[in-house]
């Protein structure tokens, strides 16, 4: 199930940003409140939101280009160095009583602008850590990491802001970044063999031909842009659907979203243990439907247990695709062009999501939540058959 940190580096790199992701994690939820005691607006709450993710849709790919360029572990100590010098800012800002709203929604759309070109960074680093053979199990040990600290660091940010304060937090987070950025001072990698074209416009140019002409490629990244569309948009209404549908108030809904966690806590550690498995295509094609007739089971529900079970099969269908999917982009892409897929990888995944969140969120104030996570799932639904009608050589990948 651990296979891939039996391998050194990847063992130091995967300690290093489990340690960050938890510090992340507690920022997430330190800032989410301290917008919302500065403004008492849900609205800010989500611009904020927006700010952060959609540099992720703009400059991605040229976060691709780069780290098809460049040594990506070069890329990743800049990256997070900058992470943390916001995060002592945002500290700073906040513990001498500076802190307005509008310096927090710069704060947020500088981190998302570092985001674009730390992720397709932080993806493509992992086969030259591992190599091809254990690449599979490290990115599902990766996927451990994100989903034990999304349930760990918002535990701690609960008592933390209580203890040592909001600027505490944040300062804790700034400290944290130190574990990745000493693991990744300590790892060696291989040298950089940079794309022949002169320029990055040139790059990037060749990858999106080499992209465009690739039907695996469009295959897996439409299945990641129909669940970031309308798929996962589903956890910024888990608040109205805890409260207007299920009526269990703000503790009922730490138990909602805790289950999504566990649910992706148990599709990561199940598909650890499979190892590198041969039927990956028809794994793949079965969570995408599992996924959709989960989510319309889930906005079916109208008893909190009902919710919580369907909830967890929901966090579990929708970990296995991404997982999949980004395991099999990179095992069947060129390690030239890796870096460039995984920057359309990540628009398609991040980059998108704050789109599907206003669809998401117009459908629910029209048409009542249920109904909206009804046809957000329906559509998931029939996008995902339309795809494996177009792409019929997925699920035997």
């Amino acid at each position: 199930m651990f296979s891939s940190l039996k391998v050194k580096y990847f063992r130091i790199y995967w300690l290093g940003m489990f340690v960050s992701l938890i510090g992340t994690w507690i920022q997430t939820v330190t800032q989410s409140w301290l917008v919302f005691e500065l403004t008492n607006s849900a609205f800010l709450l989500g611009v904020v939101g927006f700010l952060s993710s959609i540099p992720m849709f703009v400059l991605s790919l040229f976060g691709g280009v780069l780290a098809d360029r460049v040594n990506k572990r070069n890329i990743l100590i800049f990256t997070q160095g900058a992470f943390m010098l916001l995060a002592f800012l945002l500290a700073v800002l906040t513990q001498f009583k500076l802190i307005t709203p509008l310096q927090v929604m710069f704060i947020a759309l500088f981190n998302g602008m570092i985001m674009a070109f730390d992720a397709p960074a932080r993806q493509s680093i992992v086969v030259e850590l591992v190599g091809k053979k254990h690449l599979f199990n490290a990115i599902t040990l990766n996927s451990v990491a994100f989903n034990s600290s999304r349930i760990i660091g918002p535990a701690i940010a609960g008592v933390l802001i209580s203890v040592i304060g909001m600027s505490g937090c944040f300062y804790l987070n700034g400290v944290s970044f130190f574990a990745v950025i000493i693991a990744l001072l300590y790892i060696k990698l291989g040298k950089t063999t940079a794309p022949k074209n002169s320029s990055a416009l040139g790059d990037l140019k060749e990858g999106l031909i080499f992209i465009r002409g690739n039907r695996l490629i469009l295959a897996l990244v439409s299945m990641v842009a129909a669940v970031s569309l309308f798929g996962i948009s589903y956890v910024i209404l888990m608040p109205v659907f805890a409260n207007n549908v299920l009526h269990v108030g703000g503790r009922g809904l730490g138990v909602l979203m805790s289950s999504i966690g566990i649910g992706a806590l148990i599709g990561s550690f199940g598909l650890a243990s499979l190892g590198d498995f041969k039927f990956k295509g028809r794994l793949l094609i079965g969570s995408v439907f599992l996924f959709s007739f989960s989510l319309i089971a889930f906005s079916l529900s109208k008893n909190y247990l009902v919710a919580i079970l369907t909830l967890i099969l929901v966090g579990c269908s929708s970990f296995i695709p991404i997982a999949l999917i980004n395991t099999l982009l990179q095992i069947n892409v060129p390690d030239a062009f890796r870096g460039r897929v995984m920057g359309l990888f990540m628009i398609t995944f991040a980059g998108i999501m704050p789109f599907g969140n206003l669809i998401s969120g117009s459908l629910a104030q029209s048409l009542g939540v249920s109904t909206a996570l009804f046809y957000c799932g329906l559509a998931c639904l029939v996008l995902f058959t339309l795809i494996n009608f177009l792409f019929p050589g997925t699920r035997d990948l």
